[in-house]
């Protein structure tokens, strides 16, 4: 079948339409996003503002349009943390549904994790063990572990790089200033604060391999020395704790005007980037892991695969 998956995410709202059947590699057709950067575009009162909500409709609306062009037999439309949180939530939900005809499902955080933990397992398959899953987007952190497809411990906490860039360091993305060292500094203990209830239980769980997925480590190994995504999607790609403190070390002292001409970066993200180490670099050290396998499926993969799971056997 042709499954088509909309992402209406904390960054992106990300049309993947594929061609699939259950119990095989689901292999992409087409892709298309929109950069919304909904997570920045929430009010002082938790609210989606309205600019936010008029460009997610006209970008569902687009990828609706996409989707029917290309003959898809299913649309799976969610929505995670940026309107998963927003105090008008309901209300933004009824506008899409009543503007474009598309029903977004809203994923829990827990759901999230769950999600993109079943993706990294059929991604590395039972020879990886058990398995440890962080996932940065930008509205939450995600974090997952455990030996089968569904985790034994899913956690969602708000520490996405896009958040954090809006409450706590205050960036703007034309700022040609590097946050303040005691900014930066704020950020880490704030981080490690939300980390603490957290640490101990994931460390109960155990892990054999650890696991990283999401645009934010994927850019943050490229810049640590991993292959560049021409290298191809069978690449093996790592991000070290040594290599990370490394990156952040160096990016902290850059404007986030000057972040996207380092290579890898896009320009959609680039000032959340520095958010995104300090997190990145938190939960590594905080539960004690050295270095983290790169993995390209994350959660709407983890969205495919659960659906085709739910097909009766042809």
């Amino acid at each position: 079948m042709r499954l088509g998956v909309l992402d209406v995410g904390s960054n992106t709202v990300h049309l993947l339409v594929v061609d699939a059947h259950r119990g095989a590699h689901p292999w992409p057709a087409h892709s298309e996003k929109a950069v919304l950067r909904l997570a920045e575009q929430i009010g002082p009162d938790g609210a989606l503002r309205e600019a936010g909500a008029d460009a997610l409709v006209k970008a569902v609306e687009a990828a609706r349009t996409s989707a029917a062009g290309l003959e898809v037999d299913d649309l799976i439309a969610f929505a995670t943390s940026a309107v998963r949180d927003a105090t008008n939530a309901a209300d933004v939900l009824t506008r899409v549904r009543d503007s474009t005809g598309v029903r977004l499902e809203v994923l829990s955080g827990a759901d999230e994790a769950r999600m993109t933990f079943l993706a990294v397992r059929r991604w590395f398959g039972w020879s990886a063990g058990r398995l440890l899953v962080l996932d940065i987007g930008g509205g939450s952190l995600e974090i997952a572990a455990g030996i089968d497809e569904d985790p034994d411990v899913a956690v969602s906490l708000p520490l996405g790089a896009g958040r954090l860039t809006r409450d706590r360091l205050g960036v703007d993305p034309q700022s040609t200033v590097p946050p303040a060292p005691e900014t930066v500094e704020e950020l880490r203990q704030y981080v490690d604060a939300h980390l603490d209830p957290v640490v101990e239980r994931m460390t109960e769980v155990g892990w054999e391999r650890p696991v990283a997925t999401s645009k934010t480590f994927r850019t943050l190994a490229r810049l640590a020395g991993a292959a560049p995504s021409g290298a191809g999607l069978w690449a093996r790609r790592r991000l070290t704790r040594s290599g990370l403190r490394q990156v952040l070390g160096f990016i902290r002292h850059i404007p986030p005007a000057q972040l996207v001409e380092l290579e890898g970066v896009s320009a959609g993200r680039a000032h959340q980037l520095l958010a995104g180490a300090v997190v990145a670099e938190s939960v590594m050290r905080r539960i004690g892991v050295d270095s983290l396998d790169v993995c390209p499926w994350a959660l709407r993969e983890g969205v495919i695969l659960s659906r085709m799971d739910r097909l009766a056997p042809v």
